[in-house]
């Protein structure tokens, strides 16, 4: 770590003093305990990176786990040292132990806290952003199998300040990084909350039979109102460029945002032989194979010249009939809808959605004007979600930026 100048009464000392730490304690500690007593063991996948604790510990017989994996015990730090478990922030307090004595992944350093540290704030610095960095450009080994060796953590200067501004400087940070996280669960529930509010809203409508038809009588009558876009055969990988005329795919369909700008073109002399499979304004499109299956979503205004590729089906609706963000809030979220829509999913290995059978879906079709009048409420509710989903994005960054800016002045004294 780099720290330009210290506050009296600390010092700056390497993880290998004995006062600050002992590495990679040796198993003979426990040289004399039965092959019978039960231990706390945890994987690499019980270490929750969110908040770096042992999430899901399973309990073993020391005899089980005594030879080839790694040891620790109570109030012990486990750091992952392995890509990219290491970068995620996988670190732990072991704590709760069965019997005091635990065992791990082998892709674990242990850091054990010495005479002039507590573990906490040992746990504090190695979980910190400037430390993982500084990891990561220390790793060794063949690509996706790099590890942090234990020279790093030996020769890795620390802040010791005294016992007491370590648990002083602790408890602050975890009472405010604990407020930054209420307001970010505050405003995941308010966004849960609004999401619920649609769908049990649309879910609500329509219970009546008389109203209920199918895709197949929204479509328009006219020739290729239901398309799809070209097979791989027709639109092989190395025609894609950085310009030209933009294919939509799954990922624009499932965000509803269509910022073609990063995806996929073909050249104007390539897209004529697409024609066909053009998009306008106000299509209503679905995908039909990926992780995306059955999201509907209408295609706005200014979308620049794009057609669609192979996971995409596009219908023109008929305008007299149907009023396309109606449609597409009905197939996304009533409940019904759903449930005949997925009534068409073939396949088991790649789940699809057959597209012909894609027009037999079910949905409400009321006359224009109550459409209109619900996609009005809708569209305000959806608005609302909008915002609060930015809102918690800025939240998001704020935590990201105001975490490591948190930990550079506890390391500096200034909390």
């Amino acid at each position: 770590m780099e720290l330009d100048e210290l506050p009296d009464g600390w010092g700056l000392k390497p993880l290998s003093d004995v006062s600050v730490a002992t590495l990679n304690p040796k198993k003979s500690e426990i040289s004399g305990l039965d092959a019978r007593v039960e231990v706390t063991f945890v994987p690499m996948a019980a270490v929750d990176d969110g908040n770096g604790t042992i999430a899901r510990p399973e309990i073993r017989r020391l005899g089980e786990v005594k030879k080839g994996y790694t040891y620790f015990r109570e109030g012990d730090v486990i750091f992952a040292k392995i890509t990219p478990c290491m970068e995620n922030g996988k670190s732990a307090i072991a704590c709760k132990l069965r019997n005091g004595v635990g065992f791990g992944s082998t892709e674990f350093h242990v850091v054990r806290a010495g005479a002039e540290t507590h573990p906490e704030w040992l746990h504090l610095i190695l979980r910190s952003q400037q430390v993982r960095d500084d990891a990561e450009n220390a790793m060794h080994g063949a690509a996706g199998q790099q590890r942090v060796p234990i020279e790093f953590l030996e020769q890795l200067r620390i802040p010791v300040p005294p016992l007491a501004q370590q648990r002083r400087i602790v408890a602050r940070v975890e009472a405010l990084t604990s407020r930054l996280n209420q307001a970010r669960q505050a405003r995941q529930a308010a966004i849960a909350d609004t999401a619920t509010l649609m769908k049990n809203t649309i879910n609500a409508m329509f219970p009546e039979a008389d109203c209920w038809k199918t895709i197949r009588d929204a479509v328009s009558i006219k020739k290729g109102s239901v398309r799809n876009g070209p097979f791989g055969s027709q639109l092989l990988h190395h025609e894609f460029m950085r310009s030209g005329v933009a294919a939509i795919g799954t990922r624009d369909v499932q965000t509803n945002r269509f910022d073609l700008r990063s995806g996929w073109f073909v050249s104007q002399e390539k897209f004529e032989q697409f024609r066909r499979y053009q998009v306008f304004s106000g299509d209503v499109l679905c995908t039909i194979v990926g992780a995306s299956i059955g999201r509907f979503c209408v295609v706005p205004r200014g979308v620049p010249l794009a057609f669609t590729t192979k996971h995409i089906q596009a219908l023109t609706l008929n305008l007299d009939v149907a009023v396309p963000v109606f449609v597409s809030f009905m197939l996304n979220f009533h409940s019904r809808c759903r449930d005949s829509l997925f009534s068409q999913v073939e396949g088991s290995a790649q789940p699809s959605l057959n597209a012909t059978k894609v027009l037999d879906t079910e949905l409400p079709l009321p006359p224009l004007a109550e459409q209109r009048t619900i996609v009005a409420k809708l569209d305000a509710m959806a608005a609302k979600l909008d915002e609060l989903q930015r809102l918690q994005r800025e939240v998001e960054t704020e935590l990201a930026s105001f975490t490591p800016a948190l930990l550079a002045k506890a390391f500096r004294g200034e909390l």
